[in-house]
């Protein structure tokens, strides 16, 4: 869901905007879209406010900056902040939404909720996702009558897009920061690193919180390729059944040990929704 700065008073103006993203790369947390625009005419004004990438700020700085920004009357702002059941969700479900796919619909539903509040959007910048060339072309066929911008390291290149970085950036480490966990009935840390793969503090985590039923936490993308090898260590085998499927050559695939169809007349509702089904291991 996109949230942000209400419809601005200078909106019949002509304005740019710059989008650009936070953390598309942990394996922890969510994946937050952001973008800042404001008037044409204030384009040269944005260049002295010290706008940078986010990642050569430090957080007092980026926090500053942040602050200024959104009391700052000639500019706005909103964040689209993808949960990260949400990213797992879609990589994985039978027809599979790329990672690139969800970044293009994220930065589009920037785009659609600010001309949403009647703001004259005339130049836009975005940080590539993929091809700069393709992406640019997409973008211009979906919006007409904009100027698209596409490239890479535009977060370096433009001070609006570095605005949106530093609001992406500070939006996602302040979720992270008061993550509030789904799951109850377990103790779980708080101590999981920056929440990239390569980080051994994330790692350690990431070993010590994988249930072999359940699986990871909710704060955990769990469609990343860091989390498969945990998954399959250790974890419990589940026979999936189709409760409609009355096919004999399937069913005769069915593991021995399973004595019970998990859909039987007399289980539980939350079972036969889930489709659950009690292991039993023969010594």
């Amino acid at each position: 869901m996109v949230t942000g700065s209400p419809s601005p008073s200078w909106k019949e103006k002509p304005c740019i905007l710059g989008i650009d993203e936070a953390g598309r790369g942990p394996v922890l947390g969510p994946m937050v879209y952001g973008c800042a625009y404001c008037p044409l005419d204030q384009k040269e004004r944005i260049s002295t406010l010290q706008f940078a990438d986010s990642k050569v700020l430090t957080e007092t700085k980026r926090d500053e900056l942040y602050d200024s920004l959104l009391a700052d009357s000639l500019m706005g702002w909103a964040v689209d902040v993808i949960d990260p059941k949400d990213l797992s969700a879609k990589m994985l479900r039978r027809e599979k939404i790329s990672l690139n796919t969800i970044s293009f619909e994220s930065a589009m539903g920037l785009i659609r909720n600010t001309l949403n509040l009647g703001v004259l959007l005339s130049e836009v910048y975005v940080d590539t996702v993929g091809d700069p060339e393709k992406y640019q072309a997409m973008l211009t066929e979906r919006f007409p009558g904009i100027k698209f911008t596409v490239s890479k390291k535009a977060d370096s290149l433009f001070p609006i897009v570095s605005a949106a970085s530093i609001v992406a950036k500070v939006t996602r480490d302040r979720a992270l920061r008061g993550w509030t966990m789904d799951e109850t009935g377990r103790e779980i840390a708080r101590g999981f690193g920056s929440g990239y793969p390569g980080d051994p503090d994330t790692k350690a985590w990431l070993e010590a919180h994988v249930n072999p039923v359940f699986g990871f936490p909710s704060l955990v993308r769990f469609s990343w390729s860091t989390c498969k090898p945990l998954l399959t260590k250790g974890g419990v085998d589940v026979y999936w059944e189709d409760a409609d499927d009355e096919d004999d050559a399937e069913r005769k695939q069915k593991p021995k040990h399973i004595e019970e169809e998990s859909c039987a007349p007399n289980r539980h509702p939350y079972f036969k929704s889930r489709k659950l089904q009690q292991v039993v291991t023969r010594l």
